[in-house]
C-alpha cells in the first residue's frame, strides 16, 4: 500500500495551528493542531469529546453551515479535522475556527448532545478542560492568516 499524505508530513515539524492538510476535490481538509505532536501533551479524551461537540454545534450553526462536511478529533489527540467545501475561503475557515474556539472558551451551560440517546459516551466530558485547550488556541489563531496554513518544510 502507498503512504497516505497525512503520514508524509513531518510532524516533527508542525506547531500549533492550523493547516491545509490535504484537497480532494472541492473539499478541503484542515488541521487544526491544538498540541505540538509528539511533546507528551496529548488532549484528554473527555475534554476532546466536549471540544468535539461544541466545536461541531457551532461550525454547523455558523454562517458556513451547509458547506461544513466534518469537525472530528485526531486519533493522536493533538487536535481536530475541520473539512468543507472549497467554496468556504481560507480566511472564512479560520475565522470559524477562531470563532468555534472563543465560542467553547466562552461556554457555559449544558453541552449539546450529552443525553445517553444523543451520544454514546455521554458521561465522559471535561467542560472546564475544553475550555481551557480552547482559549489557548484561540491566542494562537489570533493573528493566523492564509499564508500560515502550510506546513512548514
Amino acid at each position: 500500500m502507498k503512504k497516505i499524505a497525512s503520514f508524509s508530513v513531518d510532524h516533527n515539524k508542525i506547531g500549533k495551528g492550523m493547516y491545509i492538510s490535504r484537497v480532494d476535490g472541492d473539499v478541503i481538509t484542515y488541521d487544526v493542531r491544538m498540541k505540538k505532536p509528539n511533546a507528551n501533551d496529548y488532549i484528554p479524551y473527555a475534554a476532546a469529546h466536549t471540544i468535539e461537540h461544541l466545536f461541531a454545534t457551532f461550525a454547523r450553526n455558523s454562517d458556513v453551515q451547509d458547506k461544513v462536511i466534518y469537525v472530528g478529533p485526531m486519533g493522536c489527540r493533538t487536535g481536530f479535522y475541520f473539512l468543507t467545501r472549497d467554496e468556504v475561503s481560507k480566511t472564512e475557515a479560520i475565522k470559524t475556527v477562531l470563532d468555534a474556539m472563543r465560542f467553547i472558551s466562552d461556554f457555559s451551560g449544558e453541552i449539546p448532545g450529552t443525553s445517553s440517546e444523543e451520544c454514546g459516551n455521554y458521561l465522559e466530558h471535561d467542560l472546564n478542560g475544553a475550555k481551557l485547550i480552547a482559549e489557548d488556541m484561540a491566542g494562537v489563531l489570533e493573528n493566523w492568516t492564509e499564508d500560515m496554513l502550510e506546513y512548514k518544510k
